[in-house]
């Protein structure tokens, strides 16, 4: 499993300061079918825990994820900053996850090497 995060995700993360661990947290609970919300098209939503905090009052995450193959951070919030995203929002991160999901090696490489898109780094 591969795992990546958008320019966008990345800069959310970074003024956050949520760390690539928390991220592959999220992505290892889903490995193991412990998803917060399936929102269909290959989008799930994944609560990410605060520095410091629990998972219920952190962040959430809403990931382009196909099991064993590739997971792709997409867009990120606070709970107490937005409540949930609107359903045009949601077509579009559909559309884009089926989209990433469906790109091959060298296209994944070709984003990586033009900053796009950055590799998660997980232990283990």
């Amino acid at each position: 499993m591969r795992i990546f995060k958008t320019r966008a995700f990345g800069r959310f993360a970074r003024k956050e300061r949520i760390e690539d661990a928390l991220l592959c947290e999220a992505i290892e609970r889903a490995d193991r079918g412990i998803v917060d919300a399936d929102l269909g098209g290959h989008v799930i939503k994944q609560r990410v825990a605060r520095p410091g905090q629990g998972r219920s009052s952190g962040y959430r995450t809403l990931i382009a994820y196909r099991s064993e193959t590739r997971a792709v951070f997409l867009f990120g919030f606070a709970k107490n900053d937005q409540d949930n995203i609107d359903e045009d929002e949601l077509k579009s991160l559909r559309k884009a996850a089926t989209q990433m999901l469906g790109w091959n090696d060298e296209d994944v490489t070709a984003l990586l090497a033009a900053g796009k898109w950055t590799e998660v780094k997980c232990d283990g």
